[in-house]
């Protein structure tokens, strides 16, 4: 299982784990029923962002780095209120546990539903997406719930597309619901056993050091569908 991989596998930057982390284990959400039940996963609540936050750039990994490597359809597992959802390409969609996030988005004129609905609905066609997103989300999931999720939703990425993957440093400390310390081997191990290839990881907006204590720092891991 990616919990049990080696950390010391090659990495951008040290991961050793942070200071006061929780060593308590982390128990499992029920995800009887079809694979995508991960994703219904509670994450803990948006905190009002700090001055220094609001000042940072800590939205732009998903929005340029999705330009750069030309993603066209995104589609985004954990798409909240749909900031992130808003900059990517037409046709793009999200997908959330919250049907109360879904309507907000469906309110900004933005394409977004329940797993429940994506997998009923005509959106749900192998390839039909050039990229995967899920920001802020993998944190807050065990082994199970994270592998189930990746391979739920990567057969709706084309074959070449690109996967776009950020959770928090601090997640594991963002709320009272048990989460993962998920370092870059631990990305690396969930990328590799979905059978990714990782082109790309690194610390945003600022240095490693910084996400011990800056909550909105993440670590940022870009892969490739196999073509």
């Amino acid at each position: 299982m990616p919990g049990r991989t080696d950390s010391s596998a090659t990495t951008d930057s040290s991961d050793a784990q942070p200071p006061g982390s929780d060593p308590r284990p982390v128990h499992p959400t029920d995800t009887t029923g079809t694979a995508p039940a991960a994703s219904t996963a509670r994450l803990p609540a948006e905190q009002p962002h700090s001055r220094l936050t609001r000042l940072l750039p800590t939205r732009t990994p998903y929005r340029r780095q999705l330009r750069r490597i030309g993603a066209g359809r995104v589609l985004e597992i954990g798409c909240g209120d749909g900031d992130t959802l808003a900059g990517c390409a037409p046709g793009s969609v999200g997908i959330d546990h919250d049907p109360q996030a879904v309507a907000r988005c469906r309110t900004r004129g933005l394409t977004a539903c329940t797993p429940a609905a994506f997998l009923a609905g005509p959106h749900a066609r192998p390839g039909a997406f050039d990229a995967l997103l899920s920001a802020h989300v993998l944190e807050h999931l065990d082994d199970e719930q994270a592998e189930s999720l990746l391979r739920a939703y990567l057969p709706y990425v084309r074959p070449g597309g690109a996967v776009l993957i950020t959770p928090q440093e601090a997640g594991h400390r963002a709320g009272p619901d048990p989460v993962r310390f998920t370092d870059f081997p631990l990305l690396r191990a969930f990328a590799e056993s979905a059978g990714l290839t990782v082109r790309r990881t690194y610390s945003h907006p600022l240095p490693r050091p910084a996400g011990l204590l800056l909550r909105a720092n993440a670590f940022v891991l870009i892969a490739q569908v196999p073509a």
